[in-house]
């Protein structure tokens, strides 16, 4: 994240929190996030250079002006006449960490070969919210290396309960014995 989405994410958590909109705009900045990842072009074309300023800013206003709370509105065209909208996702990024400092939240990354049950990530989320004191919010990720098991990572730590990392330690103690 650059310094630039630090301070412009900051600035807008900021504003939520004194006008007590955190919850509703961390909502729409995840949705307004979303569009943009599914629609690389429009974000694009609202940093065209060749196109006006002011153009550009109607156009987001024509998009998000009757849906989204002003501030983020707003805080969008700020962005788009800076030509700064390029940093949209990493101001999401502070803007949730902020949120989540404020809150008592911890972000978890769970990867698994397979998708995990509902109720698999209930009983997830719950251990790993009895081990941290925290209110826990999970991401699953997918990845067929991990071949069984899971690896969490949760506030810098890995927990790693994977075949993958039993069979890399029984590697590395049957190395050890055999030097």
């Amino acid at each position: 994240m650059t310094q630039t989405a630090r301070l412009y994410g900051g600035s807008l958590y900021d504003l939520a929190a004194e006008e007590q909109l955190t919850d509703t705009m961390m909502q729409q900045m995840a949705e307004v996030r979303q569009i943009f990842c599914e629609n690389p072009d429009y974000l694009r074309l609202l940093g065209e250079p060749s196109i006006p300023k002011q153009e550009r800013t109607k156009l987001v206003e024509d998009a998000f002006g009757a849906q989204a709370e002003r501030y983020l509105v707003n805080f969008l065209k700020l962005l788009c006449e800076r030509n700064l909208l390029g940093e949209f996702s990493g101001c999401c990024d502070e803007f949730t960490r902020r949120y989540h400092a404020d809150h008592n939240i911890a972000e978890a990354v769970v990867t698994s070969a397979v998708a995990l049950s509902e109720s698999q990530m209930e009983a997830l989320k719950a251990k790993l919210e009895k081990m941290s004191g925290k209110q826990v919010s999970l991401i699953q990720k997918r990845d067929p290396s991990v071949v069984a098991g899971l690896r969490v990572e949760m506030e810098g730590k890995q927990l790693d309960g994977t075949v993958q990392s039993r069979l890399s330690g029984i590697s590395r103690k049957l190395n050890e014995i055999i030097v």
